[in-house]
C-alpha cells in the first residue's frame, strides 16, 4: 500500500495539469469494476475549472528534465517520490471502491529516461485492465521523446492520452524547457492519430483512445499574444483531430529571471477557452476572433467584440437568419440557436418567444430584430458601453455568490 507522505507529494506534484476533463470513453465494463462507457466518468469541477472527479497522480516527480515553470524540474529542492505500479493500482481500486473517484488521470516526471518513465505508465495501465479488471476511465499524458511501440501499446489500454505542448512557441520551448521539442510533442500526436484512424478502417477488436487526445498550453509563461495561441489550438483541431485544448493561466510558482513575476491572471485564461469554443461550436476562426493577432479583451467576451466589429452584418431578422449567422448573435448559443431554426417553422417569432427560449436579451437585442421589431442600441459606442457595464455586474455577482454565504443561499432559493 502507498505511504500517506507518497501519496501527498505525487498528487500534489500532478495538480498543475489541467488537462484531464474526462468524457467520450465508449469502453464497456467486461466483467470486472468500473465503467468509462458511453459519457466517461461522472465529474465535477472546481470554480476555477478544474475536474476534481479522477484520481489525479504522478507516478514519479523524479524529473531529468530541467523545465524552469514546473516544480518537479531536475534543479527544484522538492522531495521526491517514486510509486510502483502495484501502488497505483491497489490506490485506484480501494479509491474507486469507495466511491471517491470514477477513474484515473496518470503521469510521470521523466524518471530516468523518457522510455523508462513510458514503459512505467504503461506497465500500470495494463495492470489495472488485465490483473485489476478495472474497466473505467483512464487518461495517460505521454512522456516526449519516448519509444513509439510504448506509446502505442499505452494507447490500447487508455481511454485518453495527452502530449501537452506547454508553450506556443519553438522559442519558449528552447528557453524554457530545452530538453523539449515542438516535434517531440506533435510527432506522438500525429501518429496516435493515425493509428486510431487504421484501428477504425480496419474494425479491430478492442479499443485505441476511445476518448481521443487532448494537451494543455500555459498561458503568460512566454510573451506570445493570444491570437497566436488561437491559431495554433485551430491547427491542432484541424490536422492532429485533437478532442480538446486546455488552457493554464501561468502562476509564478518558482522564481527565475527567465519567468514574469506577475501571474497571468483567470480572466484571460477565460477569455481563452471562451474563445476555443467559439472555433469547435460556433463555426468562427482564430482570424476573425483576434483580427490584429494580439489578445483578447478582457473587458468582452470574444463573441461580443466580434460583433462589435461586424456591425455591418447587423441586425438579422431571427425568422430569417441561417443557423449559422444565428451562432454569430452574441447572447444566442448553440441550443437557443437550433430552437430558434425549429420553432419558426410553426410561427413568427417575438422577443417573448426568444425570452422563453433563455435567449441572453440584454446582449442579443442590439444584433437582431424578431417579427421586424428592434430595441436596441445602434452606435458602437453605447453597445460596448452597455456590454461592459453588464459583463461587470454579471463577474460582480459571481464573486459575490462565492465569498457571500447568504447571498449564494439566496441564488439557490431562487430569491434572486
Amino acid at each position: 500500500m502507498i505511504s500517506e507522505e507518497k501519496l501527498r507529494i505525487l498528487t500534489e506534484s500532478a495538480k498543475y495539469d489541467v488537462s484531464c476533463s474526462s468524457s467520450g470513453s465508449k469502453r464497456k465494463n467486461g466483467g470486472g469494476i468500473g465503467n468509462g462507457y458511453a459519457a466517461g466518468c461522472c465529474h465535477s469541477f472546481t470554480p476555477d475549472g478544474r475536474c476534481i472527479s479522477l484520481l489525479k497522480i504522478l507516478l514519479s516527480n523524479d524529473c531529468i528534465f530541467n523545465c524552469k515553470y514546473c516544480m518537479s524540474r531536475a534543479d527544484a529542492d522538492v522531495p521526491r517520490m517514486t510509486a510502483t505500479p502495484d501502488e497505483i493500482c491497489e490506490l485506484v481500486i480501494d479509491f474507486y471502491k469507495r466511491n471517491y473517484i470514477e477513474g484515473l488521470f496518470l503521469s510521470s516526471a521523466v524518471v530516468k529516461s523518457p522510455d523508462h518513465a513510458m514503459e512505467q505508465l504503461l506497465l500500470t495501465v495494463k495492470k489495472l485492465r488485465t490483473e485489476y479488471n478495472f474497466y473505467g476511465y483512464i487518461h495517460v499524458k505521454g512522456i516526449p521523446h519516448a519509444d513509439e511501440g510504448l506509446v502505442r501499446e499505452t494507447a490500447l489500454y487508455a481511454d485518453r492520452m495527452s502530449f501537452n505542448i506547454e508553450l506556443p512557441t519553438e522559442k519558449s520551448l528552447k528557453l524554457l524547457a530545452p530538453q523539449k521539442s515542438r516535434e517531440s510533442l506533435l510527432i506522438p500526436m500525429r501518429r496516435l492519430q493515425q493509428q486510431q484512424r487504421v484501428f477504425k478502417e480496419e474494425k479491430r477488436k478492442g479499443h485505441f483512445l476511445p476518448a481521443g487526445q487532448t494537451t494543455q498550453m500555459i498561458v503568460g509563461a512566454s510573451p506570445e499574444p493570444d491570437g497566436l495561441i488561437l491559431r495554433l489550438t485551430q491547427s491542432l483541431y484541424k490536422n492532429a483531430g485533437l478532442k480538446r485544448v486546455y488552457y493554464s493561466s501561468y502562476v509564478p510558482l518558482v522564481h527565475n529571471p527567465l519567468l514574469p513575476d506577475i501571474p497571468a491572471g483567470e480572466r484571460r485564461e477565460h477569455r481563452l477557452y471562451q474563445a476555443d469554443w467559439l472555433l469547435r461550436f460556433y463555426g468562427f476562426s482564430a482570424e476573425e476572433i483576434v483580427e490584429d493577432g494580439g489578445n483578447l479583451s478582457l473587458d468582452l467576451d470574444p463573441k461580443c467584440g466580434w460583433a462589435l466589429r461586424n456591425l455591418q452584418f447587423f441586425p438579422v431578422e431571427v425568422n430569417r437568419a441561417p443557423l449559422e449567422v444565428l451562432l454569430r448573435v452574441p447572447g444566442i448559443g448553440a441550443r437557443s440557436a437550433y430552437k430558434i431554426t425549429e420553432a419558426r417553422k410553426y410561427a413568427k417569432l417575438t422577443f417573448a418567444d426568444l425570452q422563453k427560449m433563455r435567449v441572453v436579451l440584454k446582449r442579443a437585442r442590439h444584433f437582431i430584430t424578431a417579427d421586424g421589431k428592434f430595441y436596441g442600441e445602434r452606435h458602437e459606442t453605447a453597445i460596448r458601453g452597455l456590454l461592459t457595464a453588464g459583463e461587470a455586474r454579471e463577474n460582480a455577482r459571481q464573486l459575490s455568490l462565492f465569498s457571500d454565504l447568504e447571498t449564494a443561499r439566496s441564488a439557490l432559493t431562487g430569491e434572486l
